[in-house]
């Protein structure tokens, strides 16, 4: 139902993940017995997971490492990786560096070139490990790329902005064609991101095999503040997911909704599927890993944007070996760890044996779900505190 704004000015109720609830059914199952596993064109993966391309929390032995705990990583071609031969420098002087100074200094740290060489060195030491490669490009450099990422043997592309469409119109160039790219690139791929019922739909009839959704949610990302865009991310997940079920009717095709951002609990990747997503992709989660490259230090892809910073770099910490991050086992009850063992037991506990099933899981909205019943916790700073 729309909402008077203003005369002339109507707009709808949005949803985040803070404002929602799983509303347990009549079953329940045991969590050994739930299958958390997807696939997306030719590829399996046991746990609805893709790393994101955001230099803080991803590296080639990071995608490894995420591949062979069951999920996917991607890699940011355009990133520290492929700029520098050895980037671990770059890394600590960005970990030092100060808030007032970090931002000019990694706008300085990423003009070094982008390097054809280390595109294809990052793709194959990846894909050396035995697990499935994915990279990400933006829409202004995959044209040019795109022949090196396929002869490097990517496996799957996805093509990534803060918000990507189907049909982008410029005056001064002649823009991507989306559609065709895709119909006539040799690769799957994923594209976002979005937050529309329309721009999903939109995207899913370019061929892409999944939609990256999420405008503004992510912990390093400042969109919603510079540029004052974004959609909520319960209501843009379920928006996706409706656009997914009129596609499917109208082609046969069922393309994946994949949450990106928003999500620093196992509580939230449950809502995030609950709402309709497929996957998630997580960031900031994997930045607080023992393993991650960016020392407790997590940052967005588009933090070092020469003209207009739409992110910042923001201490994460480190939590937790990656596996304690994503299976466990937890030795904190804040939710932050075993990640997909908290999906796993939330599915159980509704009664849901598997990804698809729980996407039919009844939500509502419940304002005080987190501080209900917590005085105590909030008082201490503990638990939900």
């Amino acid at each position: 139902m729309d909402i008077e704004i203003g005369i002339g000015k109507n707009g709808r109720r949005a949803y985040g993940l803070d404002d929602i609830a799983i509303v347990p059914s009549r079953r329940t199952r045991d969590p050994e017995d739930i299958d958390l596993s997807w696939e997306i064109d030719a590829f399996r993966f046991e746990l609805p997971l893709l790393g994101a391309a955001m230099d803080g929390a991803m590296s080639p032995d990071m995608a490894t490492a995420i591949g062979r705990l069951g999920g996917g990583g991607v890699l940011n071609l355009e990133g520290l990786w492929t700029r520098y031969e050895d980037p671990g420098k770059v890394y600590a002087e960005i970990g030092e560096l100060t808030a007032e100074k970090a931002t000019r200094r990694m706008q300085e740290l990423y003009e070094a070139p982008l390097r054809e060489d280390l595109i294809v060195r990052r793709i194959e030491e990846v894909k050396e490990a035995d697990v499935v490669a994915i990279a990400s490009l933006t829409p202004q450099r995959v044209e040019r790329y795109a022949r090196t990422v396929l002869d490097a043997g990517l496996d799957l592309l996805v093509i990534q902005g803060t918000v990507v469409s189907a049909e982008h119109v410029s005056s001064k160039a002649e823009p991507l064609n989306l559609k065709k790219f895709i119909r006539t690139f040799d690769l799957p791929v994923i594209v976002g991101g979005c937050a529309s019922y329309s721009t999903a739909l939109h995207l899913m009839r370019t061929g892409a095999v999944g939609v990256l959704v999420g405008v503004g949610p992510g912990q390093a990302c400042t969109t919603r503040g510079v540029l004052g865009i974004g959609v909520p991310q319960a209501t843009a997940i379920a928006d996706a997911a409706g656009a997914r079920m009129r596609h499917l009717d109208e082609t046969g095709r069922y393309v994946h909704v994949i949450a990106d951002g928003g999500m620093r609990t196992g509580g939230d990747i449950a809502k995030a599927i609950a709402c309709g997503a497929d996957a998630v992709m997580l960031g900031s989660p994997l930045a607080s890993a023992f393993e991650a490259p960016g020392h407790g230090y997590h940052w967005g892809m588009a933090t070092f944007h020469p003209d207009l910073p739409r992110g910042t770099r923001v201490e994460v910490g480190r939590i937790g070996t990656l596996a304690e991050l994503l299976v466990g086992p937890a030795h904190e009850n804040d939710g932050r760890l075993n990640l997909f063992g908290a999906l796993r037991t939330s599915m159980a506990t509704c009664g849901y044996e598997n990804v698809k099933e729980f996407q039919k899981a009844e939500v509502m909205v419940a304002p005080s779900l987190r501080t209900e019943g917590k005085t105590l916790q909030r008082a201490q700073g503990v638990g939900m505190g």
